[in-house]
């Protein structure tokens, strides 16, 4: 806990070829032991292959698959009396888009047998068309939070 009211956020810098703010969280997101030379070379890659493969502007198609990933509602466990209710909350703006990078990821490191650009390219154009594992994940989020609706009264 912080010994002053509130901890100041950090800011994340734009990346230096799209000039796109969603591209440096998923680049910081990729990255694996601070190396992210290796992570910019790998979206940027990627990026690259995602536009020769659609045919369309490779920042689109990234955006949409994000867009598509996003989840809208989640469930927060909420303590009343002795008993733990799975309350349905609305997510944050900087939390679903961390959720969706991060199920992206997910997804694209559990497919093996292909360098890791691919592997993200093809889960990038799946999600863009609205299918794969991490829409997958989404569906299943949002399929929990349709069933505990019935606790919606106990949210704070």
């Amino acid at each position: 806990m912080p010994r002053r009211k509130y901890t100041p956020r950090k800011r994340t810098l734009i990346d230096p070829r799209y000039n796109d703010f969603e591209v440096a969280r998923f680049i910081n997101s990729l990255m694996v032991d601070g190396k992210k030379t290796l992570a910019e070379k790998i979206m940027y890659r990627c990026l690259d292959l995602l536009g020769e493969k659609t045919k369309e502007d490779p920042l689109v198609v990234f955006r949409r698959a994000l867009n598509n990933i996003k989840p809208r509602l989640e469930v927060r466990p909420r303590r009343v009396g002795g008993a733990t209710y799975q309350v349905p909350v609305e997510v944050a703006p900087k939390r679903s888009l961390a959720l969706a990078i991060r199920w992206i990821l997910q997804s694209a490191r559990a497919r093996k047998g292909k360098p890791m650009y691919q592997r993200l390219v093809e889960e990038i154009i799946d999600a863009s068309k609205n299918e794969g594992a991490s829409v997958k994940k989404r569906e299943e989020m949002h399929k929990m939070a349709e069933s505990n609706r019935a606790f919606a009264h106990y949210r704070w």
